[in-house]
């Protein structure tokens, strides 16, 4: 049987080298995706257009302005004592944010008596706005622990310690993302249109005549892409460390296991189309579809689970990047150990043991 499926992964690699741009694909795709996407998502919002009430005019009011100007998000756009200019700034769009700071607040300050500051935002864009609160929490909450948060004028209070993303950056949230949207989407193509190809040249006629058995053929099919894929994820982590300082605080054993689970099971899922497909292009559009979209919405990428209905949160366990996405990030930005995120690699077992179980059969009936 070891022979047999290693002459099939042999037939393969020879195939691949007369075909290198598969190959290339495969390799060069996930991180030239990753340098793509990786410059292009992103959550932070820089050069805020900012506007300045300084009611007080004390040297405690002047330093809390100038706190926001050199965190080098907020660009000073207007500066003066009157809040009724606000409006006009806000409705002409020249403003996206505003600090209000009141007659007075020296005074409570050095007395270290209850005091506020009003921070207004444009809430048009929501995710803009909560970014923009998020900085300024951080920013007041470092010039004074006095300041206290009150709901009426929409006062700013300090935050807490934030670990593991210290700066909230949202390339150590979004790269680790990135890694599994690519890894399952380029896995799922190259090995769905591989298979296809023998059915397109005629080739799997011969398969047939052979004392091959389903199982063999599928693993001997997905073992080059499985080196391959492993080598894009070791070069997309690689860039990931160099470009967008992601560093990797667990352990590498620990990442590469988890790593080498999710290829398998993204591989399974591209035979499985693979089985249903008659056409490469019916291949291509198949793979991407059922791997692209329920990566991207469905495994926590971008919108949380937690916030999802609870039917839905029931579907997003047929997502294998899910239990991946999961266990990555406690890898790489926790630097957690396989007992917190051990269901997650047993998510992924049964699920590549249950799709290749299903693509076996279904390739048994071919064969």
């Amino acid at each position: 049987m070891l022979r047999r499926t290693l002459a099939i992964a042999v037939k393969e690699l020879l195939q691949l080298r007369r075909d290198p741009r598969t190959a290339l694909t495969l390799l060069g795709m996930p991180m030239v995706m990753l340098l793509i996407y990786g410059y292009a998502l992103s959550f932070d919002v820089q050069h805020i257009r900012f506007a300045v009430v300084d009611q007080d005019g004390t040297r405690a009011s002047r330093d809390v302005a100038q706190a926001f100007l050199q965190s080098g998000y907020f660009d000073l756009v207007s500066q003066g004592r009157d809040p009724r200019v606000l409006d006009t700034l806000f409705d002409s769009g020249r403003v996206q944010a505003a600090l209000v700071i009141p007659s007075g607040y020296g005074v409570d300050l050095a007395a270290r008596r209850s005091t506020a500051l009003q921070f207004v935002l444009d809430g048009s864009d929501s995710q803009t706005a909560t970014t923009i609160l998020g900085y300024a929490r951080q920013i007041v909450g470092s010039v004074s622990p006095v300041i206290r948060k009150n709901a009426r004028d929409a006062a700013v209070a300090p935050v807490p310690l934030v670990w593991y993303n210290p700066d909230l950056s949202s390339a150590r949230f979004l790269v680790p993302g990135l890694l599994a949207f690519i890894l399952m989407v380029t896995s799922v193509i190259a090995t769905a249109l591989a298979v296809v190809r023998e059915k397109e040249r005629g080739t799997m006629e011969s398969l047939r005549a052979t004392p091959l058995v389903a199982i063999e053929l599928l693993i001997g099919k997905t073992l080059p892409y499985l080196l391959l894929a492993s080598g894009a994820a070791t070069g997309a982590l690689v860039i990931a460390r160099l470009l967008f300082d992601v560093h990797v605080r667990g352990s590498l054993v620990w990442l590469a296991a988890v790593t080498l689970l999710f290829l398998a099971a993204s591989l399974g899922w591209g035979v499985l189309v693979s089985t249903v497909a008659e056409t490469q292009q019916v291949a291509f559009q198949l793979g991407l579809l059922s791997s692209m979209l329920p990566t991207f919405i469905l495994s926590g990428f971008i919108f949380p689970i937690s916030s999802m209905p609870p039917a839905l949160q029931l579907i997003t366990h047929l997502v294998p990047a899910r239990y991946f996405l999961t266990a990555l990030r406690e890898i790489i930005l926790k630097g957690a150990g396989p007992e917190v995120w051990w269901n997650q690699a047993v998510g992924l077992l049964v699920y590549g043991a249950v799709v290749l179980a299903v693509a076996t059969a279904r390739t048994v009936r071919s064969l």
